[in-house]
């Protein structure tokens, strides 16, 4: 291992703050910004040995936390400034991405596989035998970035920019009343994400298309983002609101990974022959079987997310900003 972060870790926690509702966007955006890279610190051991498949899924999921944040920061921090994070962060989180994809493929493949005769498990171990081959390649293109001199780079460069105040905000005009506390500007952002979401309302008469979801569903990822980047000033019954939005975010996230299994197991057909090449069929056909189910039951599940007792829980949590 090239270096477990030990002592960086404890030095960032060490100058961790709460949010405050009268932050500025600029300071609240870099205290978000140094929890989740404290995270990301503290996920990169076990993403670089797989022991834990959750560590990869954390850790990616703090850069996309993180890169959804300078999304949401934008106007309150000079391009030049982040630009280079929101880059080392993308390439970050794009090889995460490649191991996280095959962790989800061959977690699925295995609970299939228990399904089936002594025949059938054997030919499936086949498979998911070249599909480890695949996760331990993409495991070692993950390793060789963060080994590599411009991971340790970034990490120096972001770790003193989310330690340093001031640093690459956009300078506020004096006696200019403009919202830039966490206070005035977080509903509003807010209201916007839940305003993309809603948006979808029209399209979704009837049987919505895959790809509808699909889209909803990373506009719901961005709703979730935004609010639990800032939960921590926001009202008890936020963590309520955030438990519907998984609800509705596992559901969408299931046809996801049935798209991005297809896509992926597409690509093996050509490679395999006779057992092995049937038996993945069979597991094509049995995710073709499931995805009818979850676009046919989304309806209920919008329409609980959409009920006034639910919004209202959004509500009662903004109102702690006040």
């Amino acid at each position: 291992m090239k270096d477990d972060h030990t002592e960086r870790i404890a030095a960032l926690q060490s100058l961790q703050q709460p949010v405050a509702p009268d932050d500025s966007m600029a300071e609240a955006g870099r205290k978000v910004l140094l929890g989740e890279l404290i995270v990301m610190l503290q996920r990169e051991a076990g993403s670089r040995t797989g022991e834990d498949i959750e560590d990869v899924h954390i850790m990616r999921v703090s850069t996309r936390r993180m890169r959804s944040a300078f999304r949401v920061l934008r106007p309150y921090f000079k391009v030049k400034a982040v630009q280079p994070f929101m880059r080392d962060l993308r390439q970050t989180a794009a090889a995460l991405g490649a191991v996280r994809d095959l962790d989800v493929l061959i977690l699925d493949l295995q609970r299939f596989q228990a399904t089936l005769d002594a025949d059938g498990q054997s030919a499936m171990g086949e498979i998911i035998a070249q599909l480890d081959e695949r996760r331990d390649a993409a495991r070692s293109n993950l390793n060789a970035l963060l080994n590599s001199k411009a991971y340790r780079r970034f990490l120096k460069r972001f770790s003193g920019f989310v330690t340093q105040p001031g640093e690459g905000a956009v300078a506020l005009r004096q006696n200019t009343p403009r919202p830039y506390q966490v206070r005035h500007v977080l509903p509003l952002l807010i209201a916007e994400r839940l305003a993309s979401v809603r948006a979808y309302d029209p399209l979704l008469a009837g049987e919505p298309d895959v790809e509808t979801l699909h889209a909803l569903r990373i506009e719901f990822k961005r709703l979730r983002y935004t609010v639990s980047l800032f939960n921590s000033v926001l009202g008890k019954s936020i963590a309520e609101f955030i438990t519907e939005l998984k609800v509705i975010q596992d559901h969408l996230g299931r046809l996801n990974d049935i798209a991005t299994a297809r896509h992926r197991l597409d690509m093996l057909l050509d490679e395999l022959d006779g057992v092995n090449m049937g038996m993945l069929n069979a597991y094509l056909d049995s995710l073709e079987a499931e995805a009818p189910a979850l676009v046919a039951g989304f309806p209920e599940v919008w329409t609980r997310f959409n009920s006034r007792k639910v919004q209202e829980r959004l509500s009662s949590a903004l109102l702690a900003l006040h």
